[in-house]
């Protein structure tokens, strides 16, 4: 029974400095990038800052769920995924104004700090990998980190074609992208969660 709780509480401890890694550089990439967005007028990049943002909370809600019974984890997942679908309506809303009032991005600011992004979010995937598998709360935070590395490498091609093309069409397309792909983890983490949900019914 000793060894058994022991290992609880090595796995608690491993997975709180997992998550407070992940929520760290998800909420300091958060901030580059929209700042970042609004300078370059990037609908591309606002849009993967606003999902970084999305994934700090997700982070932060799985800190919650460490410790506490499968139920709140499945629930706190659940949380994750509605949470992550508003955000990605969001940025749809986002996209929309920028079509109808005109945006002017700038490829250079988008590549590099797109480039930063990726860096971070492969760290962020690394960290996690080893929990991909892991309970319901830790396979919603591995989703939504491989999804950002996605994201990042839409970021990285959309400054590509700007610079390539002249022409702004590229941000809102990857943009749009970025959106549905929000949307796509979202409608994973949501399915699985009720399905744990129904499992745990008496």
């Amino acid at each position: 029974m000793s060894d058994c709780q022991c290992d609880i509480d090595i796995r608690k401890r491993t997975q709180r400095q997992t998550l407070y890694w992940l929520l760290s550089i998800n909420a300091l990439m958060f901030a580059i990038e929209l700042w970042s967005g609004w300078i370059a007028q990037s609908t591309a990049l606002i849009a993967d800052s606003i999902d970084m943002l999305a994934d700090a909370t997700v982070y932060g809600i799985g800190l919650y769920a460490v410790g506490k019974t499968d139920r709140h984890k499945a629930r706190a997942a659940l949380t994750s995924g509605y949470f992550q679908a508003l955000i990605g309506c969001l940025v749809l809303v986002d996209i929309s104004r920028r079509i109808l009032l005109g945006s002017e991005p700038v490829s250079a600011i988008m590549m590099a700090v797109g480039l930063m992004a990726l860096v971070a979010n492969v760290a962020c995937l690394l960290l996690i990998q080893r929990h991909k598998k892991g309970e319901i709360h830790m396979r919603a935070s591995w989703i939504f980190s491989r999804n950002d590395v996605i994201a990042n490498v839409g970021v990285i091609a959309s400054g590509a074609l700007i610079w390539w093309l002249g022409s702004r069409w590229p941000d809102i397309i990857i943009g749009t992208l970025i959106a549905l792909v929000i949307f796509r983890g979202a409608w994973l983490i949501i399915v699985d969660s009720k399905r744990a949900l129904e499992d745990y019914r008496p």
